[in-house]
């Protein structure tokens, strides 16, 4: 469900001290029924476990594809104008007690990569020749009082052209690629739960 800007920038999140020149693209949250206030890292180990940009369906898989085939044919994405070549990493950024903390793993099939992992909150980053992505989760309470996951996106497009790229891209993301994390991700929840429920019978 997407939410409004204010629901990211109106919570006290590490992330706001390192993404002052960044904007908030986008903000969207993920039911995740019966979650409490310590099942943040729970919820990343399913997100993990799910499979990633690979196991999405077909429609969001095709999109992902087509983006990093035109990027190869017109070089957006080389490693010089990725991260710690075209700009810095929020890395470079971070206060002596996050980078001391866990970053988190990071993944071939994603290409995101971390930057930091805390109680409640994480954050990763990609950069190409369009722009600098940073993906931040945040773990909140909701109003039923289950916590539920947050996703905001961060951006800072490299110019005109990187306006004009997340300005063309915005419909397929809306209608495509975040209504499938949403079913992705609530069903890695899910299947947690099942998973856990199951082994409790087997136990008892």
């Amino acid at each position: 469900m997407r939410l409004p800007e204010t629901a990211h920038t109106s919570l006290p999140w590490r992330i706001h001290e390192l993404t002052g020149d960044f904007s908030v693209e986008d903000v969207w949250a993920f039911r995740t029924p019966g979650a409490g206030p310590d099942d943040f890292p729970a919820m990343l180990a399913a997100m993990r476990a799910a499979g990633g940009f690979a196991k999405q369906p077909w429609p969001a898989r095709f999109l992902f594809a087509l983006r990093w085939k035109i990027g190869a044919l017109l070089g957006w994405d080389e490693p010089s104008s990725g991260v710690g070549g075209r700009v810095a990493s929020l890395r470079d950024r971070l206060p002596g007690d996050i980078r001391d903390a866990p970053r988190g793993p990071d993944d071939e099939r994603m290409p995101l990569k971390a930057v930091y992992e805390l109680g409640t909150e994480s954050a990763r980053e990609l950069a190409n020749r369009t722009v600098h992505t940073v993906m931040h989760f945040g773990w909140v309470q909701g109003a039923n009082g289950d916590h539920e996951l947050r996703m905001a996106v961060l951006v800072k497009p490299n110019g005109r052209f990187g306006r004009l790229y997340m300005a063309a891209i915005a419909p397929f993301r809306y209608l495509v690629v975040y209504p499938a994390l949403t079913r992705q991700w609530e069903r890695a929840w899910r299947d947690r739960n099942r998973t856990e429920e199951q082994e409790e019978g087997t136990s008892r």
